[in-house]
């Protein structure tokens, strides 16, 4: 089979696509010939080296991914050969920019039926960090109000829709071209980024980061006492939490049946807008690390590359 490989971290150029033998599924995994792989920043840091986790070389690219199961390995009971799924390939995010991919039973769920695979597979790491920010991390319920920034964003954009469905009061940040679209994803209010938001929001009992920087500093101050600021990109600063009596957390994204089951069952009722930008080749996987990369351009939304027929 064919797969987009890494033999020596570093640039685009690391990126080979070479002929490799089709792999067999293990205890609790299944093999999945591959109709689309989405493509991620996390892709890059692991071409490039930079993973939070070891990750031995040569490897195979791409974690997201949507398709169908074409062997089940023992103690899989929950899925059968030719069933349409879509996940995460593995806790090591890798293996998906292939012909077939091996996943884990736990990482992946039954694909919406009218949902093609494209679109299943921008989805997974995107749609399940803004849901576990919002509710597992945040722990926000029905009539709680939260700030989201870079609600524009992959991940934003499923998060603003998600607090919407929860009954959530949504406020969001995001550019002042986006502005009308955050508006119908469902935010109550929505601040040009390059406006102080500090100076207009105040109380909220959540704040999802989806920035960073000089932007995570100044939502301390805007969040109500006992409040909590979630980041999905850094560590918030724990002196400053503890100055403005809240809770902040930074984490990482643990995609699971469960929460992929919940996510489908909202595409399946047509509740989710989902984003794809670009779509490739397979045999452009260089040319969408460029995308990733800002060195290419590309429209908003995510970047997939369609592998299957």
């Amino acid at each position: 089979m064919s797969a987009a490989r890494v033999h020596q971290f570093g640039g685009v150029e690391a990126i080979i696509i070479e002929e490799i033998a089709r792999p067999q599924p293990g205890n609790g995994e299944v093999l999945i010939r591959v109709g689309a792989a989405g493509v991620g920043p996390w892709d890059g840091w692991i071409r490039a080296g930079k993973s939070a986790l070891p990750q031995p070389l040569p490897l195979t690219l791409g974690s997201d991914l949507a398709g169908i199961i074409e062997a089940v390995g023992p103690g899989v009971s929950e899925f059968a050969v030719g069933d349409a799924v879509f996940g995460v390939t593995n806790p090591r995010f890798i293996g998906a920019y292939a012909d077939y991919a091996i996943a884990s039973a736990g990482m992946i769920a039954k694909k919406p039926v009218w949902l093609g695979d494209v679109e299943a597979a921008s989805l997974p790491v995107i749609a399940v960090t803004a849901w576990q920010a919002l509710f597992d991390q945040a722990k926000l319920v029905r009539g709680q109000s939260v700030l989201i920034h870079g609600a524009a964003g992959n991940v934003g954009a499923y998060a603003v829709q998600f607090a919407r469905r929860a009954g959530l009061e949504v406020t969001a940040t995001a550019s002042a071209r986006d502005i009308e679209r955050v508006q119908q994803l469902g935010a109550d209010r929505v601040i040009d980024r390059s406006q102080p938001f500090e100076e207009q929001v105040h109380d909220v009992d959540a704040v999802i980061d989806l920035v960073g920087g000089d932007t995570q500093a100044r939502s301390f101050q805007v969040l109500r006492a006992g409040g909590t600021l979630i980041s999905a990109v850094s560590q918030p600063d724990q002196e400053e939490a503890k100055r403005h009596g809240v809770e902040a957390a930074f984490f990482l994204v643990n995609v699971t049946t469960a929460t992929l089951t919940e996510i489908a069952a909202m595409l399946d009722a047509g509740e989710l807008v989902t984003n794809v930008g670009a779509v490739l080749p397979f045999a452009d996987a260089r040319l969408a690390h460029e995308m990733l990369e800002g060195t290419r351009p590309h429209p908003s939304g995510k970047i997939v590359l369609k592998i299957g027929a």
